[in-house]
């Protein structure tokens, strides 16, 4: 009997490589979940009939938290979260034949600025601000439900790395000559901003900010690994084992690209430019130092552990 699995959020890169390797290497059936797929929000007669019987369900759905943090992006960004996660529950919930397991992306965005020590599952230290409070409530919704039988596993991620993933504008900056470290410093402080929770608080200076990582391939790894694992569920920092900083990250790009020098972009650049493109400095400038402490002890091993080799495979090809 084939097996089904329910991909909630299936339109980014990481579904869509998700979609592939469930349905032409695991030959699963596969039924989306999405604003324009044949089950959609809001539906909720059908999202319970894509999920009754199901064998996985995996839930993607946000807004991109590449914008600028407006009131509405905010609210959007939240509700986008929050209220598809509830839909999937109360779908899960009410259903004859609950999914044995569901996992949901969460982010390793959840954790502190670390500069001093890498987070884990077992001692890593939340954090605060608009992001951290997203996350926070993703992972309420997600974990709240009394749901009996079925298994949940939420995946803290790190920044994911693929095709059209972020690693684009910095990909972009690099090739403009720009392919310097991102520079942490002072900026105008903002009480509309801080109130809000978006303002960035400098914590790291001459690009040593850490850069949390994992390449998309891993991802689905994961998700099939933790499929056949039973035993395992709650949270899981999914990081390669090898976080590098902001400095590297951008000297690997310039090899990569063929770009012997690279300007660097301090944090008064940073702020004019991400207003231009209706973008955060957090997202460059936040220090995420995470390690994937569950994965490694439960012998889960990464086919992308090196940095360099990850961003090659990406961006060599082109």
């Amino acid at each position: 009997m084939t097996q089904r699995i329910v991909i909630a959020g299936a339109s980014g890169f990481i579904g869509r490589t998700l979609q592939a390797h469930f349905a032409d290497v695991r030959g699963w059936e596969v039924v989306t979940i999405g604003r324009a797929d044949a089950v959609r929000w809001g539906d909720a007669t059908a999202i319970r009939s894509a999920v009754d019987g199901a064998s996985l369900v995996v839930n993607l759905a946000g807004k991109s938290v590449n914008c600028r943090y407006s009131a509405a992006n905010r609210a959007e960004i939240v509700r986008s979260r929050v209220d598809t996660t509830r839909q999937l529950a109360d779908a899960i919930a009410a259903v004859e034949r609950p999914p044995a397991l569901w996992v949901n992306s969460s982010t390793a965005t959840i954790y502190r600025h670390a500069m001093d020590r890498p987070q884990t599952e077992s001692s890593g230290e939340l954090g605060d601000g608009f992001s951290v409070s997203v996350a926070r409530a993703w992972e309420d919704a997600f974990f709240s439900a009394e749901l009996p039988a079925t298994r949940r596993v939420a995946l803290r991620m790190a920044i994911v790395l693929g095709d059209g993933s972020a690693l684009e504008p910095l990909a972009a900056l690099t090739r403009a000559g720009l392919g310097g470290a991102q520079r942490d410093g002072v900026w105008f402080r903002s009480t509309r901003r801080r109130a809000a929770g978006t303002e960035h608080r400098p914590g790291s200076s001459g690009g040593r900010q850490k850069f949390s990582w994992v390449h998309v391939d891993d991802v689905v790894r994961v998700v099939d690994w933790v499929s056949e694992r039973a035993d395992i569920e709650g949270v899981l920092n999914v990081a390669s084992p090898h976080p590098e900083d902001n400095r590297r990250l951008m000297a690997h790009l310039r090899r990569i690209l063929h770009r012997p020098t690279g300007l660097p972009m301090f944090r008064w650049m940073l702020e004019l430019g991400s207003i231009a493109i209706r973008t955060e400095t957090e997202l460059v400038l936040k220090s995420r130092w995470v390690l994937p402490e569950r994965l490694m002890a439960e012998g889960f091993t990464f086919a992308h552990a090196d940095l360099e080799k990850a961003l090659a495979s990406i961006l060599a090809p082109r």
